[in-house]
């Protein structure tokens, strides 16, 4: 069979009601995929084979939606549905938005729209959890995970613009975000390091105002031995893993940098590491949640 990773992409976009996933859709058709949204599961394989034919240019990148609209028994089916897209020789990924309850719940009552599986006797919050439920099996199987959260509107689109529609074929996306603890770890993060055991630049008053992005800040980490011990140990460990991750077909890598408050330290170290990826020209954003 001839190989069609070079015939472009196909993406499944996925995830709860209320999380984005419509726009996603919408962010990827305007940065030029070809997109539709709620196709039967049964047909995503007929589809795909129309993906492959050569007179069907416009079909050279693709994003399909599906989400609890579907039937059960067919969300069952789906990663089956996807074993004999990528058995097509097709290389096919799959992205999953969620959103913490409280989140979804408050966009609903903005936009005073039903929850799918809602309505009768089934409230908001139980058509919530049957949802998760449904769509377990495609969480599980997800290449990328993306918790909106935190996010706005823009900075989802941002996001799928910078990680996903301008990936280069072939290589691995790494998203590097500086957090908080104190307001929770990112859901979607595939490596969480730590910062706490670093000196805090929150308990000298001159600089508490600042954030790891400022000079002053940068300054005091900079002078402290530990803080360039543990970046070198960092950086090395990235310097090792990420290719392998990359090479074993990894499209995505989220690092988690954390500290208190996530101004600081975290948002240092983040800024760091993700300049020295930069220098290594692999494909890498940054994201403050917390600044």
């Amino acid at each position: 069979m001839t190989d069609k990773r070079e015939r472009g992409r196909f993406i499944v976009v996925s995830g709860v009601s209320g999380a984005g996933k419509t726009i996603v859709l919408h962010a990827l058709e305007d940065f030029g995929f070809y997109c539709v949204d709620n196709l039967p599961i049964g047909l995503l394989t007929t589809f795909a084979d129309e993906v492959t034919r050569g007179d069907m240019p416009h079909l050279n990148e693709v994003a399909i939606g599906v989400d609890a609209r579907s039937p059960e028994s067919s969300l069952a089916q789906f990663p089956a549905t996807l074993a004999a897209i990528q058995e097509r020789g097709i290389s096919a990924e799959l992205l999953f938005v969620s959103a913490d309850d409280a989140t979804l719940v408050r966009r609903f009552s903005e936009t005073r729209r039903r929850h799918p599986l809602s309505g009768g006797n089934v409230s908001l919050q139980s058509a919530m959890q049957r949802e998760r439920a449904m769509l377990e099996p495609l969480r599980e199987l997800a290449d990328l995970c993306i918790d909106t959260s935190e996010l706005d509107v823009h900075k989802l689109r941002e996001l799928v613009q910078a990680e996903v529609a301008k990936r280069p074929p072939g290589r691995m996306a790494v998203q590097v975000i500086s957090f908080g603890y104190k307001n929770g770890v990112p859901q979607d993060a595939d490596f969480i390091f730590d910062m706490r055991c670093l000196p805090n630049p929150h308990w000298d008053p001159a600089l508490r105002g600042f954030t790891g992005r400022d000079q002053p800040v940068i300054d005091y980490l900079e002078q402290a031995p530990i803080v360039g011990e543990l970046l070198d140990t960092l950086i090395g460990f990235l310097d090792s893993w990420l290719p392998r991750f990359e090479a074993g077909d990894r499209s995505y890598m989220t690092i988690g940098i954390g500290c208190t408050g996530g101004r600081h330290r975290s948002v240092f170290m983040a800024e760091s590491i993700a300049r020295h990826l930069h220098a290594r020209h692999i494909n890498c954003l940054i994201r403050h949640r917390d600044l």
